[in-house]
């Protein structure tokens, strides 16, 4: 069982000291479902990706900007649970962050972009 409080300790270390100033880890992987807990340093951005069929982010430390193009889709902080888009997307810390990303694919649905 993954202690995220824990994980979210020692990426956000790892991400404030890695040169990208990210760091990642796939905590839970049951045939569709993945669940990875991503950690950025302040200003850094996961640049615009295509959505999976289903994605969700937990905010579990800091703030985050998630961007549909120039337009923004929200900001969310410490404990928010938001559904993403099936848009085409980037996701901006605010501060330095931490998240649980859940997402659901190889199902029939494809990706959205």
């Amino acid at each position: 069982m993954a202690d995220l409080n824990e994980l979210t300790e020692t990426h956000m270390g790892l991400a404030r000291r890695s040169e990208n100033g990210r760091s990642a880890e796939l905590v839970a992987h049951d045939g569709e479902l993945r669940q990875t807990v991503i950690a950025l340093a302040d200003g850094v951005r996961l640049p615009a990706h295509n959505s999976p069929p289903a994605a969700s982010i937990q905010v579990l430390a800091g703030s985050i900007r998630v961007e549909l193009g120039e337009e923004v889709q929200g900001e969310f902080g410490a404990g928010e649970l938001w559904t993403l888009t099936h848009e085409r997307h980037s996701v901006l810390a605010l501060e330095d962050c931490a998240f649980l990303l859940t997402t659901v694919t190889s199902v029939d649905k494809p990706s959205f972009s």
